[in-house]
């Protein structure tokens, strides 16, 4: 099977196109950009795989508020340019996308089910949402939603919030991380795992991928310097504090569509998956395993 990775210089790309080894071809900038309809087209047409697999998009939320176009460019209508690229080819498309999609039910606190109403509130959420809409629109597709990623960086990474965190905390800094927006930290081998399993099923449609729980941006900094042991001023501050664009105070998936499919790898708490990061090591069984239906 010859599967086509774009965005492969990110964290997400570069962590799938490490397990897919020989199967994987990887497209990224500058060579490959996805608002230039006819360089998509060429190139898949050129490699002729059985997979696309979309990891490339345009990922600064603030910034994205200023530059609705670009946004837009990369989010949306470089996800028809594939489509209609692999209409072409008749192969899969799968498209990573985001909890961003959903937030504005403003007081929800049950975790969003792929058949949940979106609203996103954001440029990029809309954007976003936008680019899974034409994904859906090709018959062979399978939307991949994830939050929180973290991994390791990429050709093109420029670090993560675990990074971050464990930078400033050393320099000696203060440490203001917003304590009313509930995700679900994710790491982006897991992620890419999943993605693996999920194109050697025959599963399509949409899916949500992340760690098991559920935590805040302060409670994830928090615990990040509980296992390392650094000690840091860290101090809880709300979204209006911060500023920048708006974002879900909470956008917990729930995952028990992707659990409910035969051989699907377990849950992974993302307590014990900041561990493996950290570590470089992978979380024992007994510590990673749960059941689904006991998450938050």
């Amino acid at each position: 099977m010859k599967i086509v990775v774009t965005g492969s210089g990110g964290q997400l790309g570069s962590e799938l196109c490490r397990q897919l080894g020989r199967e994987a071809v990887g497209l990224d900038l500058p060579e490959f950009d996805l608002a230039d309809r006819q360089g998509v087209l060429r190139h898949v047409a050129n490699l002729r795989p059985d997979v696309v697999v979309n990891t490339a998009a345009y990922t600064r939320v603030d910034e994205a508020e200023g530059r609705p176009e670009l946004a837009r460019a990369l989010n949306a209508d470089g996800v028809a340019h594939l489509v209609e690229a692999c209409r072409g080819l008749d192969c899969l498309l799968v498209q990573i996308s985001t909890d961003y999609v959903f937030g504005g039910d403003v007081g929800r606190n049950i975790p969003y089910r792929e058949t949940d109403a979106t609203a996103p509130l954001s440029v990029y959420g809309h954007t976003k949402l936008a680019g899974e809409r034409h994904a859906a629109a090709w018959t062979k597709h399978l939307i991949v939603r994830t939050s929180g990623l973290y991994g390791r960086a990429g050709q093109r990474g420029s670090g993560n919030f675990v990074q971050t965190i464990l930078r400033l905390a050393r320099a000696g800094q203060r440490l203001e991380v917003v304590d009313d927006q509930h995700c679900t930290p994710s790491y982006a081998p897991h992620v890419a795992r999943a993605i693996r399993f999920l194109i050697e099923t025959s599963a399509r449609g949409t899916y949500h991928v992340v760690d098991a729980g559920e935590t805040t941006w302060h409670g994830f900094a928090a615990e990040i310097l509980r296992q390392t042991g650094l000690a840091a001023e860290l101090v809880a501050i709300s979204t209006a504090r911060r500023g920048g664009a708006p974002r879900p105070r909470f956008s917990v998936l729930d995952t028990a569509a992707y659990h409910a499919l035969p051989g699907a790898p377990p849950a992974v708490l993302w307590q014990a998956s900041l561990g493996e990061y950290l570590s470089g090591e992978p979380a024992t069984s007994d510590a990673v395993g749960v059941d689904p239906s006991m998450e938050p």
